[in-house]
């Protein structure tokens, strides 16, 4: 197949591209860094979702929007204006199985920066408007909001000692997903799942469940 993803350069989205590299698929990447995987199945892209040239791909089947900022003073921009240039561009033609779009928990809870927030919460809603203009491709869309994962964006509180037992107090697991773990589920969301959309994932590790009962 051919899988277009938004943030291959490294996290989550490096992880998904290799997930689809492992897997046989023809992957194109776009990000504003270089290139960090090596696969003659890959093509990397170098452009801005939000003001780059995008170039005319034929034929995308899944198209997986995983490029992102946080606290950036762009967030609205590349997170939620971004991704919606990138689907318009590619997700409309006959050839797309599955759009997925990497929010955040905090789309649900309000929690993090008020503009990152505000981002994820608007990509939701577009996903959703996404799903009924694709259903006429037999197509889905859905969207997955990770709560904290381990990559190089949260180095700054997973190397704070006192910082992350804090962090991790605050799940019921007590743990962060891994970007390989999000990986296989954008994985089974887009390929494996034919019949689900219009829906949004929660990866938490129990954040947002966690409550403590006081008598």
């Amino acid at each position: 197949m051919k899988v277009l993803i938004t943030g291959t350069s490294k996290g989550i989205g490096k992880a998904i591209a290799e997930k689809f590299l492992s897997c046989g698929n023809e992957v194109i990447g776009f990000d504003i860094l270089p290139p960090s995987i090596i696969n003659p199945h890959y093509l990397h892209i170098l452009t801005d979702v939000f003001s780059g040239e995008l170039v005319d791909i034929e034929g995308v089947e899944i198209l997986i929007n995983n490029a992102g900022v946080q606290d950036s003073g762009r967030d609205i921009d590349i997170n939620l204006k971004g991704t919606i240039r990138i689907t318009e561009k590619y997700a409309f033609q006959d050839k797309i199985k599955s759009i997925l779009f990497i929010a955040s928990s905090s789309a649900r809870t309000g929690a993090e920066f008020p503009e990152y927030a505000a981002s994820k919460g608007g990509m939701v809603a577009y996903m959703k408007n996404v799903a009924l203009r694709v259903a006429k491709y037999g197509a889905i869309s859905n969207s997955i909001s990770p709560g904290g994962v381990k990559t190089s964006l949260n180095n700054h509180v997973m190397n704070d000692p006192k910082l992350w037992k804090r962090i991790m107090n605050e799940t019921l697991l007590s743990k962060w997903a891994e970007s390989e773990e999000i990986a296989e589920w954008a994985y089974f969301i887009t390929v494996i799942n034919r019949s689900m959309t219009a829906q949004d994932i929660l990866i938490d590790n129990g954040e947002d469940a966690k409550a403590n009962f006081i008598w």
